[in-house]
C-alpha cells in the first residue's frame, strides 16, 4: 500500500475532530495520540515522537480531542482537560473510525498518551480490548483512569522522568493495578515535560521499540 499523509475531520461523540494522519508504506501498525493538559495535535513533543514512530514504520494519528469551541472554553476554565470520561469517549470514537479507514486496514492500533491523555488512553483501551493492542504513556497520570485500570489487559509501557517524583509515585501505584503486561521506564534526569537534552529522544526510542514488537498481528 502506498504511503498516506492527509488532514481529515473524524466523527466522534457527535462532533468532528481535526486530525493529521500519516501511514507509511508497509506500516507495522498505527498509533493514536492522546494529548493532555490543554495540548492539541500541534503539541511539539507529540509531533516529534510521531515523526520518530513514522521513521520506524509506524503510522500515526494526531487528532484534537476537543473542538475549537471546547478548546476556547478550556483555556478559561481548564475543566475539559481533566474530563477523562469525555477524552476517553473521543478516543474510542477515533479508534472505531480507524478500523474502517482503508489505509489502516488490517493494522494493529496503539495509543500514545501524555499527561491526562494517558488516563484517557487507558480507559479507552479497557473499553476496546479487541481494537487496541498496546498503550504507551509519557509523563502520564494513569491514576486518573481509576476503576478502569484492572480492565486494561493490553501491554502497557509507562515512561516517567526520573526527576518527576510525584508522577513517578503515581505511576508505580497505578502499575500495580494493571493486570496486563506492564513496564515502567524511568528516564534519568528528565522532568515532567522531558525538556532536557536527549530525554524526549529516549521517549521516542522506547515507544518505537514497544510498538514495533506489540502492534503487528
Amino acid at each position: 500500500m502506498n504511503a498516506v499523509v492527509e488532514s481529515v475531520r473524524i466523527p466522534a461523540t457527535g462532533v468532528r475532530l481535526d486530525a493529521d494522519v500519516a501511514v507509511p508504506e508497509a506500516a507495522k501498525g498505527v498509533v493514536l495520540f492522546a494529548h493532555g493538559s490543554g495540548s492539541s495535535r500541534h503539541s511539539p513533543r507529540n509531533r516529534f515522537v510521531a515523526g520518530e514512530l513514522r521513521a520506524a514504520g509506524i503510522g500515526t494519528v494526531l487528532a484534537d480531542l476537543l473542538t475549537r469551541d471546547e478548546e476556547t472554553a478550556d483555556e478559561l476554565t481548564g475543566a475539559l482537560r481533566f474530563d477523562i470520561g469525555l477524552l476517553a469517549a473521543r478516543l474510542v470514537g477515533l479508534a472505531d473510525w480507524l478500523r474502517g479507514y482503508p489505509p489502516a486496514a488490517g493494522l494493529g492500533c496503539g495509543f500514545f498518551g501524555a499527561s491526562t491523555g494517558a488516563a484517557a488512553a487507558l480507559v479507552a483501551a479497557a473499553e476496546r480490548p479487541d481494537a487496541v493492542r498496546s498503550v504507551v504513556s509519557r509523563g502520564g497520570r494513569p491514576d486518573l483512569a481509576g476503576d478502569a485500570l484492572p480492565s486494561v489487559r493490553q501491554p502497557t509501557l509507562l515512561i516517567v522522568g526520573g526527576r518527576d517524583r510525584e508522577v513517578l509515585r503515581l505511576n508505580r501505584a497505578a502499575m500495580a493495578r494493571i493486570p496486563g503486561e506492564t513496564r515502567l521506564e524511568v528516564v534519568p534526569g528528565a522532568t515532567h515535560l522531558f525538556e532536557e537534552p536527549g530525554t524526549l529522544e529516549r521517549v521516542a526510542q522506547l515507544a518505537g521499540d514497544w510498538f514495533t514488537h506489540r502492534l503487528p498481528r
